[in-house]
């Protein structure tokens, strides 16, 4: 009998190693769980926010008397309270707001995150899209 013939079962029950192999099986996984939780969950904070803006800045646009004063609270709106949404660069925000239809304001608000830190991890995970834009309408003269 062989040297290899006659330690290959006290080879197979050896569980010396067994942990360092485990954690480089599960270590992939593990980084990619991260890494998703991370960049999709500052994305989605990212899309909420830009979602919320746009909704407040129409519902302070009615307030206007004639399209350019609405489009000017809207825009008012966003560049003040852009502040409060930490993961939102306000330099990065654009507002465009029309009247659409028949007595209906919408406000766009237009956000690029490509500078976000989000894009700038490794990636572990696909990459969700650089451009946010969100709208919100609102009818104005009654029901």
């Amino acid at each position: 009998m062989t040297w290899l013939a006659h330690q290959f079962p006290r080879f197979i029950r050896c569980r010396d190693a067994a942990s360092a192999v485990e954690f480089a099986i599960l270590v992939p996984v593990f980084l990619v769980l991260v890494f998703g939780i991370i960049v999709f969950g500052s994305h989605l904070a990212m899309v909420h926010g830009v979602q919320q803006l746009a909704a407040e800045a129409a519902r302070r646009s009615i307030a206007g008397l004639n399209d350019t004063e609405r489009a000017s609270l809207a825009a008012g709106y966003v560049s003040t309270n852009a502040g409060s949404y930490p993961l939102i660069a306000a330099d990065r925000l654009t507002v465009t707001s029309a009247t659409s239809g028949a007595n209906v304001f919408v406000v766009t608000v237009d956000y690029d995150a490509s500078r976000s830190f989000i894009y700038a991890l490794p990636t572990f995970v696909p990459m969700p899209p650089s451009r946010i834009e969100r709208s919100a309408a609102i009818p104005f003269g009654g029901f």
